[in-house]
């Protein structure tokens, strides 16, 4: 009995470190332009990745107009600012979030990561170091449009989603990032979301012609998520800064999230080639170190 317990007690040992050394998705969710509640499918779809079993650490990418922390009804008491000015561990400004979410605060002080120090890129790659085996899933929520900052979180993630509405302004700015992405970055693969569709068909239409505009110029492939429809239950959810997956689990809205979740777990890429947690943060600051730039 002794031998079958330490048996059992080294394969629950071994699991763990496999765990610990899984390898994270790094999952940046973008869009081309303001208003088309980008932020709001970023938390409604980092809590029904954590109802998957995903561990979900989200980081606040937003450096201007950050707000997952207010959008979810939290006070994060400190943020990255802190932590590269040394009055804090990385560890202590996470956050804790519906459904045991994590969330990475970075709306103030973090502007800074474009022009980090020397001491400051080793310090933040050791806090980092710690962060290895906590999650499943990163997800960056950046900021709207085609800036540097949006920019630089958005190439150095695995994947990208692109949250798009079906207005053609916000389907012709969509495009235009796309293509930024493509012509200066090298990226070739996009997953688009299409939100507030009023339908199936809608959703479906919207990516039927960004594909169409992408095929005639752009030598990259977009996937499709899925739709989020047009649903009062999110307004609702927003004024009582809940989310509307947590709030009103049974909506149209909640019920295509936890889908839209199955569908991205279910197109897990085979191979990952940027890595780990550590290695997104290498890939940022040391674009730093080399001189490089996301307008090259």
């Amino acid at each position: 009995m002794d031998q079958v317990a330490t048996l059992r007690s080294m394969t629950r040992q071994d699991q763990v470190s496999r765990d610990l050394h899984a390898p994270v998705r790094v999952i940046a969710v973008t869009s081309g332009k303001g208003g088309v509640g980008k932020t709001i499918v970023v938390a409604n779809l980092a809590i029904s990745l954590s109802r998957l079993g995903q561990r979900v650490l989200l980081f606040d990418a937003n450096l201007s107009l950050g707000n997952i922390d207010v959008l979810l009804g939290l006070t994060p008491g400190r943020t990255l600012g802190d932590v590269l000015a040394g009055r804090a561990r990385l560890q202590e400004i996470l956050v804790q979030g519906p459904e045991g979410i994590q969330i990475l605060p970075a709306t103030s002080g973090a502007q800074e990561l474009s022009a980090l120090t020397e001491e400051q890129r080793a310090g933040l790659l050791t806090e980092v170091d710690q962060l290895d085996g906590t999650a499943d899933v990163l997800l960056v929520d950046t900021g709207a449009g085609v800036s540097s900052n949006v920019l630089y979180f958005t190439v150095a993630a695995q994947e990208i989603i692109v949250v798009v509405s079906p207005e053609p302004t916000s389907m012709a700015d969509a495009y235009a990032l796309m293509k930024i992405l493509s012509m200066r970055h090298a990226e070739r693969s996009f997953k688009l979301l299409v939100n507030s569709a009023r339908s199936a068909a809608e959703g479906m239409e919207v990516y039927r012609n960004l594909v169409k505009m992408v095929d005639r110029s752009l030598d990259v492939s977009i996937s499709y998520l899925g739709h989020i429809p047009a649903d009062d239950h999110v307004t609702m959810a927003v004024r009582r800064q809940r989310a509307v997956v947590d709030l009103y689990p049974r909506s149209p809205a909640a019920r295509n999230f936890a889908e839209v979740a199955r569908t991205l777990l279910d197109d897990a890429p085979v191979v990952l080639p940027k890595g780990n947690i550590q290695f997104f943060w290498q890939r940022l600051v040391r674009g730093n170190e080399t001189g490089e730039s996301v307008n090259r």
